[in-house]
């Protein structure tokens, strides 16, 4: 709707666990009808970013808002209007498949009974299965139904595939879209299936330390990025860091290896643009290694 805050935003978002900072000044800003990616290594900080940006964990500083409301104080209409996948969903365990759902289902004015029956049928689950006695994977398959049944205008899933068999994951992606592209649906999913990230998001955010390196539009961003050697008489010469630089490492057989974004050049020293040994244009997981390395 035109003028309605977007379904997720943060503004120098930081989190601290002691000494160290798991979030260190995120920004981040999710429109309506968004597919976005959030990629990381193990340890980046992706979980305790969706949880800060849900409300389920306080954050030290900065601003999160769901549907223009603090995170921290989300009304009951707010709640009702997103779903959450956590990595690892075990609540409710003594109950069954089906009293789980019904249950669940309450609280939510958009719950399609109907489509929880068609995933659960789709995914062999069966409604009287005690959810503690399921497998990690259908345990991850029936929280993924009860998302998906909400009818969300905002899906959060924390590594959604990471249990489900091939044939789960592609039925997972193909609800995403559908989501997307007919109801406006919001996407937030975090995954290190990069093949995944590439079928079905519209967005990519690479997360680094806390920090949030790039943040964009998936093809735009494939085509942002170059990677450019510097032969060693050169690489004394480069300042640092350049415009545009995401990452400097010095090599054996190069003198200088760089991440640049490539829309900066104009900024870049003559001599570079000159005398570069190579200028490499990235896909995704190229990418991906030379932000993580």
């Amino acid at each position: 709707m035109t003028g309605s805050p977007p379904p997720l935003r943060a503004h120098g978002l930081r989190k601290r666990y002691g000494d160290r900072a798991v979030l260190d000044g995120i920004d981040l800003r999710l429109e309506r009808g968004q597919v976005l990616g959030l990629i990381g290594r193990n340890g980046a900080g992706k979980s305790t970013l969706i949880r800060c940006l849900l409300g389920l964990l306080e954050h030290d500083s900065g601003i999160v808002q769901v549907f223009g409301e603090s995170s921290q104080a989300l009304s009951d209409a707010s709640k009702a209007r997103l779903a959450h996948v956590p990595q690892q969903p075990n609540a409710l365990g003594w109950l069954c498949v089906g009293d789980m759902l019904d249950f669940v289902g309450r609280f939510y004015p958009q719950w399609d009974a109907a489509l929880a029956q068609q995933l659960l049928q789709r995914w062999e689950l069966q409604r009287g299965q005690r959810l503690d006695q399921l497998s990690p994977g259908e345990r991850q398959r029936l929280a993924l139904i009860r998302a998906l049944a909400a009818r969300p205008e905002l899906l959060v899933l924390d590594e959604p595939a990471a249990a489900l068999d091939p044939v789960a994951r592609r039925d997972l992606l193909r609800e995403i879209a559908l989501r997307a592209s007919d109801t406006g649906t919001t996407v937030l999913f975090s995954t290190h299936i990069l093949s995944d990230l590439e079928r079905v998001a519209s967005h990519v955010a690479f997360l680094d330390q806390g920090r949030l390196l790039i943040d964009g539009e998936l093809d735009s961003i494939k085509e942002q990025f170059v990677r450019v050697l510097v032969p060693p008489a050169l690489a004394t010469q480069m300042p640092e860091p350049l415009a545009g630089e995401l990452r400097r490492r010095s090599t054996a057989e190069h003198g200088l290896r760089l991440l640049l974004d490539h829309t900066q050049h104009q900024s870049w020293p003559q001599a570079l643009r000159d005398g570069a040994l190579r200028f490499d244009p990235l896909g995704l997981e190229d990418l991906f290694l030379e932000v993580v390395e």
